[in-house]
């Protein structure tokens, strides 16, 4: 099976599939912040949510205690929040592109050269900055009720109370780190230069 890439391609693609699989799975999950509401943990991410408190027919408040995401983009607490929704999923979405594409690289000879090895890479670098800029704004969301109910009234913007980051947070990061530093420097040295035309 013909390949475009070189042997550090190959690392490029596999590093860069690995980015992407990190950032999308994190952001989508649930566990960037924990705090506790009536006795239950909760747990918060830009756009989802697990245990919510929900009113019954006698007015009763009580605790669900399950995941789901905010019921319109609207219903996400804070503005802040919303501009990370967006910018963290555009970011995401640039490098299962790119990712899916250098993968598509290993198996199809001719399609990645040296150039567009270089161009992905400049995209990755992009996807990764919207990443890590969206994780940069989303303690600017800590401040408003929903969270200050679940950490106390002590925290605020970059003040989180009695909540604590969760594993999600530092991984999507983590994988947004990974894109931009090493697989955008891999992505130089991925394709292989193109055959001279005899023309």
């Amino acid at each position: 099976m013909a390949s475009s890439l070189t042997l550090v391609g190959a690392l490029w693609a596999l590093l860069s599939f690995l980015s992407a699989a990190i950032c999308c799975t994190c952001f989508f999950m649930p566990y960037w912040l924990f705090g506790s509401q009536m006795g239950k943990p909760v747990s918060f991410s830009t756009f989802r949510r697990c245990t919510y408190p929900a009113h019954m027919e006698e007015s009763n408040v009580v605790m669900v205690e399950e995941c789901g995401r905010y019921a319109s983009f609207s219903a996400i607490p804070s503005l802040s929040w919303q501009i990370c929704t967006l910018v963290i999923g555009i970011g995401c979405a640039l490098l299962l592109l790119v990712s899916l594409a250098a993968i598509l690289g290993c198996c199809i000879g001719d399609l990645i050269s040296r150039m567009t090895a270089r161009m992905q890479g400049g995209v990755q670098f992009v996807g990764g900055l919207l990443i890590s800029s969206g994780c940069a704004l989303y303690p600017l969301g800590w401040n408003s009720p929903e969270i200050q109910q679940a950490c106390g009234n002590g925290s605020s913007q970059f003040q989180l109370g009695t909540c604590k980051l969760g594993w999600a947070y530092y991984c999507t990061g983590g994988g947004a780190a990974l894109a931009m530093l090493i697989c955008t420097w891999l992505s130089c040295f991925a394709g292989k230069r193109g055959k001279p035309t005899p023309y």
